[in-house]
């Protein structure tokens, strides 16, 4: 008889999923998409985004997982005050109309439990459209300073501005249409 419920439990043990996926809050503090592009062929200029919120949900030994990201676009910083109200105007990220920039994964790509690539959905000034994040860095631990488990990388892309509609200055390069996407991820397990 005690064979029998032995049997029965372990039975019942192996039949329930077991599931690896860990959830993270991205840290607004250490998490500031930045873009570089170029000025009129003379230099690359820089800005960043400082608000936005997140989660990233990991399954390394499966190789699954999900982004989900939203951008405040009003948090937009070029470091000069009379570019960022232009930046935040019709003719760039038309902030009052579109307040929010998102990024959703569709598939992430693992080297053995390492995150290498993220290829998801950009949504900006209400289009969407496909990016592929290429992921460096990935390495997860517990935090030195508060002992909390987290995880981080450095996703970068290359995008076309013009591809979302923002075709202002193109003609001279002012600024140019190719825009390097720069996001360092640091998040918290929940």
């Amino acid at each position: 008889m005690r064979v029998c419920t032995l049997v029965a439990g372990l039975a019942a043990f192996v039949a329930v999923p077991a599931t690896a996926s860990d959830s993270y809050v991205l840290d607004s503090v250490h998490s500031q998409p930045a873009f570089e592009v170029r000025h009129i062929g003379y230099s690359s200029q820089r800005g960043n985004f400082g608000k936005l919120t997140g989660k990233v949900t990991l399954d390394r030994a499966a190789r699954k997982g999900t982004v989900d990201i939203a951008i405040d676009a009003s948090s937009i910083r070029t470091f000069d005050a009379r570019l960022d109200n232009t930046v935040k105007g019709e003719n760039f990220f038309n902030v009052e109309k579109y307040p929010t920039i998102t990024f959703k994964s569709s598939s992430l790509t693992f080297d053995n439990d390492r995150l290498i690539g993220v290829d998801g959905e950009l949504t900006m000034l209400g289009v969407t459209r496909p990016v592929s994040l290429k992921v460096e860095n990935f390495n997860c631990g517990e935090n030195p300073f508060n002992k909390r488990p987290m995880c981080g990388a450095d996703a970068t892309a290359i995008i076309k501005r013009s591809e979302w509609g923002m075709k202002a200055g193109l003609a001279a390069g002012a600024p140019a249409d190719e825009v390097k996407l720069l996001i360092p991820i640091e998040a918290y397990k929940e």
